[in-house]
């Protein structure tokens, strides 16, 4: 049921940032085919063809934006997608998908695990006081979760002694809370990995500038602000990629805590429960 989940979640987010992608990309073309046509004019009529080609370049894509702010925030989104260099930002973009896909997926079975303890406990000591163990038994069964589960494995062994008992109850414990952490290992590698692509297109954005400094062979502000855009904007999303899933995986977490706790006062009652059982006896 979980992996079903994941590659349901996953498939479809990546059909989304396919589709983002191939839009700006076209988009990207669109606009570099805008600025050409815009730099031929400019050399035609302008004695001084290099600033002012240069200049028209940086300043189109703040013109494309313009022309779609009335679009909402999908085409804001957008057009700092393709201004950010449409490469760095579909893998920051792959990354944020990625790990919301095994957040959405943790959560998911975080949420169908917690249960009603106090009153499974209930029930399960009304069976055993009753002398019913296959009736504590069938309700451990019928619920779902870890803490049902930690119960069933102790009242397997409700004939042995009770350092077998809570030996057993402790290492499924233990089974248990790994399948609780299951995946978040790839939450942290999805939040390092975010704001590491971001400050990777700083660098080549940084790059970028320089390069077109040397091809103008002057230092023009216009130009210098031109990459630096670009540079900033991927660090930008990045970072809120990361504090998104920063987010969730604090989210996570306490759940994770929350239930683990249900588990260790689940055992302790348990091994009460049994005691309790065999005085009455």
């Amino acid at each position: 049921m979980n992996r079903l989940i994941t590659r349901v979640v996953f498939s479809l987010s990546l059909i989304f940032i396919f589709t983002i992608t191939a839009t700006a990309q076209g988009d990207t073309v669109s606009v570099q085919t805008e600025q050409k046509t815009s730099q031929t004019d400019v050399a035609e009529t302008d004695s001084t063809a290099t600033d002012t080609v240069m200049t028209a370049f940086a300043e189109a894509p703040e013109d494309y934006a313009t022309a779609t702010d009335n679009g909402g925030l999908y085409k804001s989104i957008k057009v700092k997608f393709i201004e950010g260099n449409v490469g760095f930002m579909s893998l920051v973009a792959l990354a944020l998908i990625i790990g919301l896909t095994f957040c959405i997926e943790r959560i998911i079975y975080l949420s169908l695990s917690e249960i009603n303890t106090r009153k499974l406990l209930e029930d399960i000591e009304a069976k055993i006081m009753d002398g019913d163990v296959d009736g504590a038994k069938s309700i451990c069964r019928e619920t779902r979760g870890p803490v049902a589960s930690i119960c069933y494995q102790g009242l397997m062994r409700t004939d042995e002694p009770m350092e077998n008992i809570e030996r057993s109850i402790v290492s499924y414990g233990s089974v248990q809370s790994a399948n609780l952490e299951k995946g978040c290992t790839w939450i942290t590698l999805c939040i390092a990995i975010a704001p590491s692509l971001g400050f990777l297109g700083t660098v080549v954005g940084m790059v970028m500038a320089f390069e077109q400094i040397q091809t103008a062979g002057d230092i023009s502000p216009t130009i210098v602000a031109a990459g630096m855009k670009v540079a900033l904007i991927t660090t930008i999303f990045g970072i809120i990629a990361a504090l998104i899933l920063q987010v969730f995986y604090n989210y996570i977490l306490t759940k994770i805590e929350h239930i683990t706790t249900q588990m260790e006062e689940a055992a302790i009652s348990l091994l009460d429960i049994i005691m309790k059982s065999r005085q009455a006896r």
